[in-house]
């Protein structure tokens, strides 16, 4: 089966799917150096935790690769990758999977004994590839142990596929390939498993309707598109005739007790799911576990543009199918001037979630509603926490 690639990467060159595009065009951008990484994740053309931290890494890999630094020696070195490091942190700041790239590139370009500025240069680039190439394996390995877990808590068998919902784009467009929640879906159809797919629209920015239904139809899985606000309705009247077993969602941060970050929508999807006894999962790589940060209340939450949720932007399709420029379209106001308020994400309470589905196995809750990630990353763990 073929799949999306969001990113297309060579030793030297960087392209990035742009996906304001889509669905209607693939175009990719030629990314160079830490700025047009920058503005390819700050306008969202890029966008999922890790895809963005991937995108960011390989920016600067490639800048560097091909233009090096204007400096020799190793301080000077250091302190420059340092500095452009920190300013990529800055274009999206809820997702952690981007601060945790960066704290691991730091630490691997002081790492190289003898070192000078080429091996402290190569030392980067190299760390910056394992992090691509890791992305796809911790993604197998999510969807694997998540459709094992919905096995064993849910009941998914061949004779009893289940259908899930899921949430805003967590596929092969959010990551370096197979996805997070997405993986999950696509993992139960591999197996048999799956009877359907529901995803929701994901308002203000559209990313369910215009990149998760895309992706699932580009794949041949059994979909359908709903609104944010017909989840409410699709689990009364369909969870049994339809076998709704669980919502799987992403996460743009976990933090250390539990509760998680993600797409605007997504709270409100678990207090329902939790109304209605369906599993509410999360799925995200290690990467995206923040153990300083020790509950939601600390999260950070980016809040976008008004213009995202008083007009719609997309392509004009011409009536022989070709695509026309991007137009805007006001849905508020003739005049704009009604206030917004537009956060990007919201926080899910850990004891909303019945698991946090990572590459290195699922973890469920503890009697007292928190989650404890002792056990699946012990070294990060005894460093930030303790013993």
């Amino acid at each position: 089966m073929s799949t999306l690639q969001a990113v297309k990467y060579s030793r030297g060159k960087l392209e990035v799917l742009d996906q304001l595009r889509l669905p209607h065009e693939f175009h990719y951008d030629a990314v160079s150096n830490r700025t047009e990484a920058f503005d390819s994740i700050a306008s969202m053309r890029v966008r999922g935790a890790p895809a963005i931290a991937i995108v960011a890494s390989l920016g600067l890999a490639v800048e560097l690769h091909n233009d090096g630094l204007p400096v020799e020696s190793v301080e000077d070195t250091i302190a420059r990758i340092d500095d452009a490091l920190d300013y990529l942190k800055t274009s999206r700041p809820t997702a952690v999977d981007l601060t945790n790239a960066i704290n691991q590139l730091k630490a691997k370009i002081r790492a190289p004994e003898n070192a000078d500025k080429t091996s402290i240069i190569n030392a980067f680039i190299e760390e910056a590839e394992l992090i691509f190439d890791k992305d796809l394996k911790t993604n197998i390995a999510i969807g694997d142990a998540g459709a094992e877990w919905l096995q064993a808590k849910a009941g998914a068998s061949t004779d009893s596929p289940v259908s899930i919902l899921t949430h805003c784009n967590t596929g092969s467009l959010a990551t370096s390939g197979h996805g997070t929640a997405l993986g999950i879906i696509r993992s139960l159809q591999t197996k048999g498993l799956l009877r359907h797919a529901y995803c929701t629209e994901t308002r203000p920015y559209n990313q369910g309707s215009r990149l998760t239904a895309f992706e699932l139809v580009f794949e041949g899985i059994p979909s359908t598109l709903i609104t944010d606000s017909m989840a409410a309705s699709l689990f009364r009247t369909k969870k049994a005739t339809a076998n709704i077993a669980a919502v799987i969602v992403g996460a743009d941060r976990v933090v250390r007790n539990g509760d998680t970050a993600n797409k605007i929508g997504t709270y409100q999807l678990a207090v329902l799911a939790r109304y209605h006894g369906i599993k509410f999962i999360v799925a995200a790589p290690t990467t995206s576990i923040d153990l300083e940060t020790e509950t939601g209340d600390g999260i950070k939450i980016e809040e976008r543009r008004k213009e995202e949720l008083t007009q719609i932007t997309g392509a004009v399709i011409r009536p022989d199918g070709s695509v026309d420029e991007s137009s805007k379209v006001r849905v508020a106001t003739a005049d704009q001037r009604v206030g917004v308020w537009n956060p990007a994400f919201d926080v899910t309470p850990a004891e909303l979630i019945d698991a946090v589905v990572t590459e290195k196995g699922p973890v469920e809750k503890g009697p007292d509603g928190s989650f404890d990630f002792s056990n699946i990353m012990p070294e990060r763990w005894a460093n930030v926490v303790g013993a």
